[in-house]
């Protein structure tokens, strides 16, 4: 299948705006409780917008099934044993070695997001390249739609792979369309994506 590739549309237009957005005083979208910095997102069903939230808020109104919020897991779960040969990178048509993965819900349409050089890029998965990466890692088929994403770095010759929460994916897509200069992104953008992957090592909060 020939991959679709765009600029960001929105939804993720709209949730990719939330990663930058970083402030004193921010405030619980729901009930306007002042919030810290690590604090809880919701997915609101309507408009897949991230809204920022308590801890009240994201137990009361946070679930899943046919719910106004659906709450955005906390977990990273490292993949330590992710198998992911050349061949079935190529396949997956990402041009550089960072990229995150989310499946749709309804759909479950995978799609691929990394950055380039006009912005954050897009594009569609062939289901059969997807199973395939699937069937060699169970744990992708867990990945609940919307809300997590497989992130994948590959860059410096590692395959480092991790399951994420989606506001943690978005942030990494904010670093780099703030810190991105020129084609190949610049010393700044690196070095800003290897200290992302420092705190996702050491567990620190990603809000």
């Amino acid at each position: 299948m020939t991959p679709r590739f765009s600029s960001p549309q929105a939804p993720f237009a709209a949730l990719k705006r939330f990663a930058t957005r970083r402030h004193p005083g921010e405030r619980c979208e729901l009930c306007g409780q002042g919030l810290a910095k690590g604090h809880r997102h919701l997915l609101e069903a309507s408009t897949r917008r991230l809204v920022c939230s308590c801890e009240g808020c994201a137990v009361l109104l946070g679930g899943e099934g046919d719910r106004p919020y659906r709450a955005i897991p906390r977990a990273i779960v490292p993949l330590p044993d992710f198998r992911l040969s050349p061949a079935q990178w190529d396949a997956l048509r990402v041009p550089i070695q960072l990229a995150y993965f989310t499946r749709s819900e309804g759909d479950s349409q995978i799609t691929a997001h990394f950055p380039g050089p006009g912005g954050p890029i897009r594009s569609g998965v062939d289901p059969r390249d997807w199973l395939g990466l699937e069937q060699e890692n169970p744990r992708l088929g867990t990945i609940a739609p919307e809300v997590q994403a497989l992130l994948v770095n590959r860059m410096r010759h590692a395959t480092e792979a991790y399951v994420v929460p989606i506001d943690a994916a978005l942030r990494l897509s904010g670093l780099i369309r703030a810190h991105w200069r020129g084609l190949s992104g610049g010393v700044d953008v690196w070095r800003e994506i290897l200290g992302f992957f420092d705190e996702l090592k050491a567990g620190r909060p990603h809000g």
